[in-house]
């Protein structure tokens, strides 16, 4: 396939996927430079690698689904059919993959320099494999399930995203193959005693130098590592549970996860080894050869995360980042959150704050006297949650408890069908999603009686109710009395468990109904008044932008004469900077320490200014397959604080990188001190 064969590239529009591999190769670069610390750059490129794992079971899973029912069929910005796209994805994802071989010889060159050798079986000294032959005979050997496939033991089904090690063997003039499953359950390194340096070798890389030996009586003729991907994408809609004759969605789901890895297969991994090896996997496996990547090295690099663990203690704080701890509470520990709530809102900037306000105040709920309800939906938690705990007492209180959780969370399914049945054991009532409609929404109702009155305590963030993924994401949270936002959250829930989308919000914008339209209207604000000689701007932060809807308003507004702005981390669809159709729209990336998860919407400046924090990012399945909501920053301390936090990322000179209209992202041109947005708001800047 010529490297100018697919076109990701129409006008101003960007392919979807293109653009997603564009951002997991800015991931890698992380891993590559040298500003950052060397056991952090170790995390960026395992980060790489998941991505890829991800995209390949979600994505191209996906796309091989849409060609199976229509082949003709074409994204509706680039004109790509399912096939092309699938074609260009694994053209360009080789490459992506060749430049990561390159970070990991880099990486593992400089962890030797200082203390730490990550060991191929052809590295071993004598000595050395001497004692890994030991280990691998006492301790892992007894836990592998050697195969020979013939007439009686045909071929086994190779499990998603598993390690198997297969052997062409030959006995009595026969030949046959040889597989084994390397087991996730084993121990991921194993360090060899001895030497100066610390020495480490991966299991596969042991099962690989002596796996040989499980075929005694054999002769091998050669051999290989591999590892299957299957497609995880799967629709789990009401319409199919329906016709289930007990019907229970999360018995349902549950069939559903439980069938994800016996799905067809989607690429193969291989470690070079036998081309009869490739071929037959291949062939059993009905892939065709462009699907199948030879790696070098490893097929998962999540060891990366724990080499800390083998290094000198003294060495560690150079190799890692500098620790950051919460800034102090916005509400002082003694104090009421309650109580500071009924009186103003209340602003959380993860991680920078911590999420200790949040549970506090859900604490205090579970024992106050006057709360007579607290509703929340639930999409990711830590799976030691505190906020389940506090669910949990409050519900035991007697307090009305209603938890909306959506059990198709992909890859969250099992543990949000686990809190569900805790959640529903603790007398808690629980609503499985709405509709087709996934519930993404981050939101909690409380209701508080004040004598005959009825008063609201409302939250409102861009992330999920996680604890641990607070520590490492961006997300911004408003906890308010407003009433108005207080009877929309008590609509809100009311119309999730009718399963009713037609209803106007006072203050709230909801997806699919007017989340869209709402921002629209805005960006439509600033058109006018640009027509109008009026100064008019946009300045947004998102996840992702492919809504072909909003791209076009915003290019509509852009020439119009709006100045637009975006941060958009990972997925833009929207080619900035093209001469006479999006001069005037700027559009940054960060990537960094922290993963920007917030999303802002901000419409004109000064007095005129609106804004919105909201759980949607500005895709069509955010925006019209999903119960998303964009709340109004009413307090305008907070709203000067987060536009503050926008001015900053426009200014990275660091982490930020810019798309150009040739749809390449580079370095803006540091001019003045290094800024880097999201270490000054480690340290209070904001």
């Amino acid at each position: 396939m010529s490297e100018n064969k697919i076109k990701f590239i129409r006008d101003i529009y960007v392919n979807r996927e293109h653009s997603w591999m564009l951002f997991n190769k800015r991931v890698l670069d992380q891993a590559s430079d040298a500003g950052n610390p060397l056991l952090e750059r170790c995390k960026f490129l395992s980060i790489f690698h998941s991505n890829f794992d991800e995209f390949f079971m979600v994505r191209v899973g996906s796309l091989i689904n849409d060609g199976k029912l229509d082949s003709a069929a074409k994204d509706n910005k680039t004109l790509l059919t399912a096939k092309q796209q699938i074609d260009g994805i694994l053209f360009e994802a080789k490459k992506h993959y060749r430049a990561a071989d390159g970070v990991f010889v880099k990486l593992k060159r400089e962890l030797s320099k200082n203390g730490l050798k990550i060991k191929t079986g052809v590295e071993l000294s004598q000595k050395q494999r001497q004692k890994c032959k030991a280990y691998f005979e006492a301790q892992i050997l007894p836990l592998l399930s050697p195969m020979v496939l013939d007439a009686k033991h045909p071929m086994i089904r190779f499990e998603n995203m598993n390690c198997y090690m297969m052997f062409e063997l030959e006995k009595s003039d026969r030949s046959m193959y040889g597989v084994m499953a390397i087991s996730p359950k084993l121990p991921r390194i194993y360090k060899i005693d001895g030497g100066k340096k610390t020495s480490v070798i991966t299991v596969e890389e042991l099962v690989r130098t002596f796996g040989g030996a499980a075929f005694e009586g054999y002769a091998i003729k050669s051999q290989a590592m591999l590892r299957l991907t299957r497609n995880a994408d799967f629709d789990a809609s009401l319409d199919d549970a329906d016709v289930e004759r007990d019907f229970d969605f999360s018995k349902f789901l549950k069939r559903k996860v439980e069938l994800r890895g016996t799905q067809d297969a989607v690429r193969l991994q291989i470690d070079g080894g036998s081309d009869g090896i490739r071929a037959f996997v291949l062939k059993t496996s009905g892939l065709k050869k462009q699907s199948c990547f030879e790696v070098k090295h490893c097929f998962d690099y999540k060891f990366m995360m724990s080499l800390a663990g083998y290094l000198p203690p003294d060495v560690l704080p150079a190799m890692k980042y500098k620790p950051s701890r919460p800034l102090s509470a916005p509400v002082p520990e003694g104090a009421s959150v309650t109580e500071a709530a009924l009186v103003g809102d209340i602003f959380l900037a993860y991680p920078f704050d911590g999420m200790d306000t949040l549970v506090r105040l859900l604490f205090e709920c579970a024992d106050d006297p006057r709360v007579a309800a607290i509703k929340i939906t639930i999409y990711r938690l830590d799976h030691r949650s505190r906020i389940v705990e506090a669910l949990k007492k409050a519900s035991e209180n007697g307090k009305e408890v209603t938890v909306v959780i959506e059990l198709c969370a992909r890859f969250d399914e099992e543990n949000n069908l686990y809190f569900s049945e805790v959640l529903k054991d603790a007398g808690c009532t629980i609503i499985y999603g709405m509709g087709n409609y996934k519930v993404h929404s981050k939101i909690i109702s409380i209701v508080l009686t004040d004598g005959e009155n009825l008063r609201y305590i409302t939250h409102l963030g861009t992330g999920n109710y996680n604890e641990q993924t607070s520590k490492l994401y961006t997300d911004l949270n408003i906890i308010t009395s407003d009433e108005k936002i207080g009877r929309d959250a008590v609509a809100f829930f009311r119309n999730i468990a009718i399963c009713n989308t037609d209803y106007k919000y006072e203050r709230l914008l909801i997806a699919p109904k007017t989340l869209k339209s709402g921002l629209i209207e805005y960006i439509e604000r600033e058109t006018e008044k640009a027509k109008s000689g009026k100064a008019a701007s946009i300045s947004a932060k998102m996840n992702s932008l492919t809504d072909k809807t909003i791209i076009d308003k915003l290019v509509a507004a852009g020439k119009a004469g709006v100045k637009i702005r975006l941060v958009v981390r990972g997925i833009c669809c929207l080619l900035p900077e093209v001469k006479g159709k999006t001069d005037n729209i700027l559009v940054v990336s960060i990537v960094g320490r922290l993963l920007e998860h917030s999303r802002i919407y901000c419409f004109g400046n000064g007095d005129d200014r609106v804004m919105f924090i909201s759980s949607a990012d500005l895709m069509t399945r955010n925006t019209d397959k999903r119960v998303e909501i964009a709340t109004p920053v009413l307090d305008k301390r907070i709203e000067r604080r987060i536009y503050g936090m926008l001015e900053t990322m426009f200014e990275d000179n660091v982490k930020a990188r810019k798309l150009g209209a040739d749809g390449t992202y580079s370095a803006p041109e540091s001019v003045g001190e290094p800024v880097n947005s999201q270490e000054l708001f480690l340290k209070g800047k904001f």
